[in-house]
């Protein structure tokens, strides 16, 4: 047996006393009822306390007629989604056109006809009840959706951080030159970005670029202690050795991305090309590969320039830091040599971020 708290309830609305209690009479059967005898009074019952599932409405009324009423509930986000059944009686011209144009979804004709009214009531019920259920499913796949979506990147995060904490343990330099070179390598993302057409360089993708920088040396953990943590300058056969850190770095991360499937686009395709192309250099003398100009992926000209400007301004066993702008002539003398003349340019525009940066991350605090 149906009760109040579980039948779908209906707003009958006319102003004619006599219609109201015909239709009431059809209906309170198998439906809770509500009833308004204006426009402006279906309008308040509309939005009171009881939503009502259907609206049944007539047209002509003194006041405020049906389409009216109907085109109001239509633009309430509150009402919006309560169906509309129009009712008209036989003799009065029914503007069909009209009628739908102002969101009503469907019409019955007076006198009415108890079969007619409960078929077409029921009908549009039930039709409700799937939209509902629909949209309510939609929201929780949404949900499922940003939920998995906040899972899937929460874990490349801590994939990430895992990788960049072991390079991290065998580096003999700070973390946070790591820090800063992260976010050298976005401020020029997003500086370049703005320079020309770029179309790799979304908002996501940035956001990926920043992520991966710290795994530029992950390679380091391929090199011998003893040339790793030397003191001094290197020797050139101990130099050679410490170059294939590159290529150390960029193949374990290749590893790792084999067995993600999509190779081009793994959640470490950015840190793969960082790790293994930041010591290319614009006209083909870099290493491991010698590539030049845009055959070097854009994520590794970025770090280039981000890894080297660090180097300059830092304090190291063999040198002392230099200062910010003997660091940007050396690059600038580099323009088109070591550098993508574009990255350089990114630079430029953005030196100043590049000092805030440094003095944000600094090796004494």
């Amino acid at each position: 047996m149906q009760t109040d708290e579980n039948r779908a309830t209906l707003l009958i609305v006319d102003d004619e006393p006599i219609n109201i209690s015909v239709l009431s009479d059809i209906l309170r059967d198998k439906y809770r009822i509500l009833a308004a005898r204006s426009g402006e009074q279906a309008l308040t019952r509309a939005q009171g306390d009881i939503t009502p599932d259907l609206i049944l409405l007539d047209i002509m009324m003194p006041e405020m007629d049906g389409y009216e009423v109907c085109r109001r509930l239509k633009q309430d986000p509150s009402t919006a989604e309560i169906p509309v059944i129009f009712v008209t009686a036989m003799t009065q011209e029914l503007d069909e056109s009209a009628a739908f144009d102002v969101g009503a979804i469907d019409y019955i004709t007076k006198p009415v006809r108890p079969a007619i009214v409960l078929a077409r009531v029921r009908a549009q019920l039930e039709l409700q009840w799937h939209r509902r259920r629909l949209a309510d499913d939609n929201r929780r796949l949404d949900e499922m959706v940003r939920e998995r979506t906040a899972e899937l990147y929460n874990t490349q995060q801590v994939t990430i951080h895992a990788m960049a904490t072991l390079a991290e343990t065998r580096d003999n330099e700070t973390g946070n030159h790591i820090r800063r070179t992260q976010y050298y390598v976005k401020a020029l993302a997003e500086a370049l970005r703005d320079l020309g057409d770029y179309p790799e360089l979304s908002d996501e993708n940035i956001d990926l670029l920043y992520r991966s920088a710290p795994l530029h040396d992950i390679g380091k953990v391929g090199i011998p202690d003893a040339i790793l943590l030397k003191p001094g300058k290197l020797d050139d056969a101990e130099f050679t050795i410490m170059k294939t850190h590159a290529e150390l770095g960029g193949a374990a991360i290749d590893e790792a991305e084999k067995s993600l499937g999509n190779r081009e686009n793994s959640f470490l395709r950015y840190a793969r090309q960082i790790a293994h192309y930041h010591h290319e250099k614009w006209d083909g003398s870099g290493y491991p590969q010698g590539l030049k100009g845009e055959d070097i992926p854009l994520a590794g000209r970025l770090m280039a320039l981000a890894d080297v400007y660090d180097a300059l301004i830092s304090r190291r066993a063999y040198k002392e830091p230099f200062s910010h702008e003997r660091a940007k002539a050396l690059l600038l003398e580099g323009k088109g040599k070591h550098f993508d003349p574009a990255v350089v340019e990114a630079f430029e525009k953005i030196e100043d971020s590049f000092i805030d940066i440094a003095k944000r991350f600094s090796d004494e605090d």
